[in-house]
């Protein structure tokens, strides 16, 4: 069972965040968890630049890249001042245009549907020749 939280979540949608990716005011996103890296700028290890590339925006692919140390994670927690908001999460990635695109596609039903279907089915026929000798 969950502990009761004595500190309620601050939730912040991706405009929100996109609007802190200046020196006065840096945040970035790991891991769904909103941090300012205001402070740390001139800390971090790698230089400022690192911070500053990613300002505003979700940087959990590039710090995993990196491999951080288990003293960095432990620190990076005293920078948390949110989470991202759960609606920004699941629509983030996915543009209004994009939408439009997919729905309004121009495309032709044999691309979605026909060559899958015969690709598939050769497949199909190769299994059953390989299964066969």
């Amino acid at each position: 069972m969950a502990e009761p939280s004595d500190k309620a979540v601050k939730y912040y949608t991706l405009d929100e965040i996109k609007e802190h990716n200046h020196n006065k005011s840096t945040w970035i996103i790991l891991h769904h968890k909103v941090y300012d890296v205001t402070k740390f700028l001139n800390e971090h290890p790698g230089g400022e630049e690192v911070l500053r590339e990613q300002a505003g925006g979700d940087a959990t692919e590039n710090f995993e890249d990196v491999g951080h140390s288990t003293d960095a994670r432990e620190m990076s927690k005293t920078f948390i001042v949110g989470e991202l908001h759960p609606v920004s999460t699941f629509f983030g990635t996915i543009s209004y245009e994009t939408l439009i695109t997919t729905v309004d596609s121009n495309s032709s039903w044999w691309t979605n549907w026909v060559i899958p279907a015969i690709s598939a089915l050769i497949v199909a026929l190769m299994y059953r020749l390989y299964t066969a000798e």
